[in-house]
């Protein structure tokens, strides 16, 4: 089986030369190159062609939001997993905007870090608890400031009561059994609430996008929620 190649972009030293430890120790990855900062990543991106680049925001030259885009833009089968101290939810809307596949925080533990790569090489998605919470805070937030009349003719009640429980942090598996309904209905509702512009993106097409990255995710870590 071949080896999933990834790059490590972070501007700190030590981190990239631990993360490339704990990663070596993986018979089914191989760390192919280490880059210090934004511009390095898509160089190195363009040149060795890896599967997955771990990428850090905040770097010189480029911010890990603009080398996404890049990269995503040059190389777009090269998957992109956001490991950063931040959970802003400006970095969150605008890296998932980007084309990352994957948000996780540094804090995360190294097992879970290791499974959102093989994930995501496998073409799913990866949010961690704290984006998760914070995305759909920003749903109920913008809601509740919007005229309710308007948000009730974009919501249907069954899919107002699924964004509350949602909310509450209740996994797509504990609002299907709450409500008696299949995981399937449970997706298609959530992903009609965020196709709704809940999110106030600039185009729809990047709301059914965003809509796609969390309610299709395939994989969550320890402590997430399913969307």
């Amino acid at each position: 089986m071949a080896k999933t190649k990834v790059l490590i972009a972070d501007d700190h030293a030590v981190l990239r030369e631990g993360m490339s430890r704990l990663l070596s120790q993986e018979k089914d990855i191989e760390v192919i190159g280490e880059a210090g900062d934004g511009q390095e990543a898509v160089d190195m991106v363009a040149q060795l062609k890896p599967d997955v680049v771990l990428m850090d925001i905040v770097m010189p030259r480029l911010t890990g939001v603009e080398a996404t885009k890049l990269i995503k833009k040059n190389n777009p089968s090269t998957c992109i997993l956001i490991l950063t101290a931040y959970s802003d939810i400006r970095y969150i809307l605008g890296l998932l905007e980007a084309g990352a596949s994957g948000y996780l925080l540094k804090s995360e533990k190294s097992d879970e870090i290791v499974g959102a790569i093989r994930a995501i090489k496998a073409g799913e998605s990866v949010l961690d608890s704290v984006a998760t919470r914070k995305l759909l805070e920003r749903v109920v937030n913008v809601s509740k400031e919007s005229d309710e009349d308007k948000v009730r003719g974009q919501l249907s009640p069954r899919e107002i009561e699924i964004l509350q429980l949602a909310s509450k942090g209740l996994s797509n598996r504990e609002i299907a059994d709450k409500l008696t309904l299949s995981m399937r209905t449970v997706k298609a509702h959530l992903s009609n609430i965020f196709q709704q512009n809940a999110l106030q993106l600039p185009h729809r097409s990047h709301c059914q996008r965003l809509s796609r990255r969390l309610c299709n995710a395939g994989r969550c870590t320890s402590g997430d929620r399913r969307l």
